[in-house]
């Protein structure tokens, strides 16, 4: 007996994560690295706010197969930033969604507008 996900199945999943109330849609930013899927926060919080990002469904290989997050942060003072993450809440709030990167050297004023994806697949 073969068992799957259908296309439908993939956008429905999607669909599902973009209109509940408690999604993640929080973006935050870090100077730290190599968090794990069992980390609940930021390896190294930097101290600017969260922001609230603009989420939406988004095809990768199959039609809505994508939640995306678009959002930007602004640096109050120069940083290192090498990690982002999606949280469920503006302030205190689950950290659902993680990626560390290469550094982003920034001075104050410069900002990062991310765009961040969860392909459900």
């Amino acid at each position: 007996m073969a068992s799957f996900v259908t296309n439908l199945g993939f956008a429905n999943n999607t669909a599902a994560w973009n209109a509940f109330a408690t999604r993640p849609l929080f973006l935050g930013w870090g100077t730290g690295a190599g968090q794990t899927a069992a980390s609940t926060a930021l390896a190294a919080a930097a101290p600017e706010a969260r922001t609230s990002g603009t989420s939406s469904q988004v095809t990768t290989t199959i039609t809505n197969d994508t939640y995306q997050v678009v959002g930007t942060i602004t640096a109050s003072a120069a940083r290192a930033i090498t990690e982002v993450a999606l949280f469920d809440a503006l302030t205190v709030g689950n950290m659902d969604v993680y990626g560390d990167f290469a550094v982003i050297n920034l001075a104050s004023g410069d900002a990062i507008a991310f765009t961040v994806k969860v392909k459900v697949s």
